[in-house]
Formats: C-alpha cells, sequence, structure tokens
C-alpha cells in the first residue's frame, strides 16, 4: 500500500508542497521514521525530532518552514490532528478478516444475511437476525435471535449482541464489547437498607436482612448509526422499554451504561464511566475517565466532565463539571486551591492562639 504526496492530499482536501510524486508506505513518529515514511510532526515539538530520523516527508501545521526541516515534501493542514483522521483511515490496512462465511460458523436457517457479508469463526447468528451489506462479523461473535445490525458494521472476534437489539449503520464493536445484557434490577419484599440510606442519608436503622428478587429486562437496546464501542464497553437492556444510543456515539473501553439509559447524539463516552440506570443524557456531552452518573438524573446538551467526577443532581447544558459531587470546574479548583492553603492558616491561627494566651497571662 502507498500513496504520493498528492494523493493524499487530494484525499484529504489539504495542501500539498515539494515533490508531490514523492511515494509513502506508512506513517511514523518523526524519530523512527524512515525514507517511505510520512511523519507525523503536527506540532512544532514533534517537528524538532525530525532531525533523529530518515523522513522525507511529513505531516505539518499550516505555516512550517518544511524547507528548513530538511524534507523534500509536506502535507501542510490547518488542523493536522484532524486530517490524521482521514490519513489513518487510507493507511490501515485492516485486520484481515477473510470474506465469506467460515465453516464452522453456526447460522440459524431464519437468519437473513445480505450476499457479502463476513462471518468469522465459530460465529454464530440466532434465529431470525438480520445482517445488513458489507458488515464484517468477527470469530466467536454471538448475535441473538431477531437482532438487527445495519450496514458496513465491524464486530471483532468475542463481541456478544442479544437478543431483540436494533443496530444502525457502521457500527464498530471492539473484542468482548457486550450489547443486551439483562440490566442490574434487584428488589427486596421490604425497602431495603440502601433504600433507607438513600432517604435519610445514613440512617438504615429498621432495615432488615432481605434476599433479592430479580426483575427481568423486558426492553431491547436501540442503537443509532456511526457508534463505536470499546473494548470490554457494556450496554444493558431496558427493563421495560428500551436503552438508546443516539448517532455518532463513541465508548471507550469499559464503560457501562444502564438499562433504561437515552443517550443523545455525538456524545463521547470516556473509559471506565459508568452510567446508571434510567438517566439521560443529552447530545454533544464528554463524559471523561472514570466518571459516574447516578441514576435517573438528567444531563443536558454540551456537557463536559472531568475525569473522576460523580454527577449525584441533574447537570444544565452547557457545564464543565468537576468533582465528588460534581460542581462548576472553576468551583471545584477554586475549592481545592482553598484546601491547600488550610496547612498554612492552621498554623497561623496556632500561632494567633498562642500569641493571645500570652497576652492574656501578662495581664
Amino acid at each position: 500500500m502507498s500513496f504520493t504526496i498528492a494523493q493524499i492530499a487530494d484525499a484529504l482536501g489539504i495542501r500539498a508542497e515539494g515533490d508531490t510524486a514523492l511515494t509513502v508506505t506508512a506513517v511514523a513518529e518523526p524519530r523512527q521514521a524512515q525514507a517511505s515514511d510520512l511523519a507525523l510532526a503536527m506540532k512544532p515539538d514533534f517537528a524538532e525530532q525530525l532531525s533523529e530520523g530518515k523522513a522525507r516527508a511529513a505531516m505539518l501545521w499550516d505555516g512550517a518552514d518544511w524547507q528548513a526541516m530538511g524534507l523534500k515534501a509536506a502535507l501542510m493542514s490547518p488542523r493536522p490532528r484532524y486530517a490524521m483522521s482521514g490519513l489513518s483511515a487510507m493507511m490501515d490496512a485492516g485486520a484481515g478478516y477473510a470474506a465469506g462465511i467460515h465453516p464452522t460458523a453456526v447460522i440459524d436457517p431464519t437468519a437473513r444475511l445480505a450476499e457479502d457479508v463476513s462471518v468469522g469463526a465459530f460465529a454464530v447468528i440466532g434465529a431470525g437476525a438480520e445482517i445488513k451489506a458489507g458488515s464484517v462479523i468477527g470469530a466467536q461473535v454471538f448475535i441473538g435471535q431477531g437482532t438487527v445490525i445495519g450496514a458496513d458494521a465491524l464486530l471483532h472476534p468475542g463481541v456478544k449482541i442479544g437478543h431483540g437489539v436494533t443496530i444502525g449503520d457502521r457500527f464498530i464493536a471492539h473484542f468482548g464489547a457486550t450489547v443486551g445484557a439483562d440490566g442490574f434490577s434487584f428488589v427486596t419484599p421490604e425497602p431495603s437498607a440502601a433504600e433507607k440510606v438513600r432517604e435519610t442519608l445514613g440512617d438504615q436503622a429498621g432495615a432488615s436482612a432481605q434476599s433479592y428478587a430479580r426483575i427481568h429486562s423486558l426492553g431491547g437496546v436501540v442503537i443509532g448509526n456511526d457508534v463505536e464501542l470499546g473494548a470490554n464497553s457494556c450496554i444493558d437492556r431496558g427493563t421495560v422499554r428500551a436503552t438508546r444510543i443516539g448517532n455518532g456515539c463513541k465508548f471507550d473501553n469499559l464503560a457501562q451504561v444502564g438499562h433504561n439509559v437515552v443517550i443523545g447524539n455525538d456524545c463521547l463516552i470516556c473509559a471506565q464511566v459508568g452510567i446508571a440506570g434510567s438517566s439521560r443524557i443529552g447530545n454533544n456531552v464528554v463524559l471523561g475517565g472514570q466518571t459516574g452518573v447516578s441514576d435517573n438524573i438528567f444531563i443536558g446538551d454540551n456537557v463536559v466532565t472531568g475525569g473522576a467526577t460523580k454527577v449525584l443532581s441533574n447537570v444544565p447544558s452547557g457545564r464543565v463539571m468537576l468533582g465528588y459531587p460534581a460542581m462548576k470546574m472553576d468551583s471545584q479548583l477554586e475549592i481545592y486551591r482553598q484546601l491547600r492553603r488550610l496547612p498554612r492558616l492552621i498554623a497561623d491561627v496556632a500561632r494567633l492562639k498562642k500569641s493571645v494566651s500570652k497576652t492574656d497571662a501578662s495581664d
């Protein structure tokens, strides 16, 4: 796989300078780049490393002096990291999943697969499932009965999709991702200790030890177009109504979405985020790594949470939140600054007390 600098520029809609007929076969960091590589020197700090490698061409920012860097050609972009999205797609040879249906795959006779669907070894596809054109089903993938998967999906090995799930086009699920497991729904005959604590904020007097009864998940999961799930991420099915994920949402590894959750469009859910049942998330929300969202709350459009934020109440649109419990980021940082001053303040108060005590003694 090789491309000229001119071909890359045309495909990405960016500017090329120098010897645009020069051919590259891969991308590399500046220090490791060989003569056939396109170096990714998208910031001045990275460009300083070009002299340690052998790259003849590089992806740079607009206005960079590529000739002074000793290059023969350059790709110039006003937003190099965005250009890298298209460039990485061009350079990605894929995982090498074979076309056709592997002889060890188990496919129910009532399942409907488009002619060009690829199915890997030991995959299982249940009754009445439908998989649309261009989709790739990796080895040991399970797809439950009645589930619909849209066109051009890519399910990497070990993905598990439960029954009655509906997924849109261009869905990507990485190793071990799960969609459609039952929600975490259990109930006791009388109000439990956890319920009492929530109502009283600490007092669980009168609560007795009880066994938990399971509430079955009768709803499904509905996922829009262009959604991507990271490795070992989980989206639970709804209790009665479906759990819903909007178009364009991206989930990092180990994200957990509880039953009945509704997430809007184009949300970014980072690693180890947990969203408890029946919460609603707006559009274009970014939840930083290890953010926790309590159940039955609403997060408005364009909200951003910092890492390890714990959201315990509704958040209006446009807020940037941080901390436990979550509060506006500027307020949280100011509290942190004040906390750092506490030791000095305590020492000052101790000195003042000592001074006052001496004055009283002299009187």
